[in-house]
């Protein structure tokens, strides 16, 4: 199933206690093989995925700030770190620095990001369904499912490869 925007929420909501049942089992099993396996998954999926005809991540949420990000990307800017996080950061609540607003600032009309090259780490790495240690980050991927179409593609994957 390939679901649109529109879909998402509705799958997601009807899923919700099967996949937060499942990634429980799976936290407690944590096979071996499941970060290739999910990288495998991810890379297929994102083989068939247009992230620019979605960019739902741009424009429902915002990305973590690490120091770095802020000095890659306010050079590239050509304004004072001290400037660009006035302008366009603040602390959330976990005291990570985010975006003032959503939709991304850097997101443009046509759904590219105008600072693509530096853009922050979390951007680069979303939506983290291939990254090391995944049992880590089952309660983000929840999350993740809300907003990312491929992610939804991915778990349901992970769930006929991978039956608990």
């Amino acid at each position: 199933m390939k679901p649109n925007l529109k879909q998402l929420p509705n799958l997601v909501k009807e899923k919700h206690i099967e996949n937060k049942k499942y990634f429980a089992r799976l936290k407690k099993k944590s096979p071996k093989r499941l970060d290739l396996l999910m990288q495998d998954l991810h890379n297929k999926e994102f083989q068939k995925t247009d992230c620019l005809k979605c960019a739902n991540c741009c424009k429902t949420t915002s990305p973590i700030f690490t120091e770095k990000d802020i000095s890659r990307i306010s050079k590239y800017l050509k304004i004072k770190e001290h400037k660009f996080i006035e302008q366009y950061l603040e602390r959330d609540k976990d005291d990570f620095m985010v975006l003032q607003s959503v939709p991304c600032t850097f997101l443009d009309t046509d759904n590219t990001c105008f600072i693509y090259d530096v853009r922050p780490k979390a951007c680069g790495e979303y939506p983290h369904t291939n990254r090391k240690k995944f049992i880590q980050l089952t309660d983000l991927t929840l999350n993740n499912l809300e907003i990312c179409p491929a992610v939804f593609n991915i778990i349901e994957e992970l769930k006929k490869k991978l039956p608990l």
